[in-house]
């Protein structure tokens, strides 16, 4: 594989949609993922994203190390996605501490499982972290789907969603799962929160 991947420009369709809902067919695609619940914005929920990066970035810079993975090209690292769903489905969803979550990172395609375990234990020496022992590498396929680049704030993703079930309907599609996908394009640390961009995903069938 020639040139850097860079998915901005190589997974475009999945990684930049538009700001209108459309209708799209994703792969299975491979991901480092950490389930788990609760309030997002507690501590524990940050050692949890830190796990899977710590990880994504061993796999990233093995180009240096003495045995570098078979099929090894240059990368930029993924965004951070994760899979949401209620605990208590009869709390409201604005209620945190119900969420119950599968976050990940999409990883290159030339990861197996025998590599997986080997950066596991190299991340484990380097850089503890105790949710490394609950990583796992799997792949997941969201198959057909409702996508659109949501700008603005988290809270206002329900606007959003609503938006995508509209289209849903007028174009004869069927949402399938109260479950969604965010992938996250920005950093709420440096991203004022009506700059920030999501990208929002939910399986759906042909009516």
């Amino acid at each position: 594989m020639n040139g850097k991947i860079d998915y901005k420009k190589d997974f475009k369709t999945l990684y930049m949609p538009k700001t209108a809902p459309e209708i799209v067919d994703v792969p299975s695609i491979p991901f480092f993922t950490l389930s788990g619940s609760g309030d997002p914005n507690r501590e524990a929920f940050a050692e949890e994203t830190a796990a899977l990066y710590s990880l994504s970035y061993a796999v990233k810079m093995s180009y240096k190390s003495d045995n570098v993975p078979a099929g090894y090209y240059e990368y930029t690292v993924f965004p951070l996605e994760g899979v949401w769903d209620l605990l208590d489905r009869s709390k409201p969803a604005t209620d945190k501490s119900n969420l119950k979550y599968k976050i990940m990172i999409r990883q290159p395609d030339f990861l197996t499982e025998p590599m997986f375990e080997r950066f596991l234990e190299q991340t484990k020496k380097k850089k503890p972290n105790p949710f490394l022992g609950q990583v796992r590498f799997e792949r997941i396929s969201d198959g057909l789907s409702c996508q659109m680049m949501h700008l603005g704030s988290f809270d206002d993703e329900p606007q959003s969603f609503a938006r995508m079930e509209t289209f849903c309907e007028e174009q004869g599609f069927i949402r399938t799962s109260l479950l969604h996908r965010e992938i996250y394009l920005s950093d709420p640390r440096r991203v004022e929160p009506a700059k920030m961009k999501t990208v929002l995903r939910f399986p759906v069938r042909k009516s």
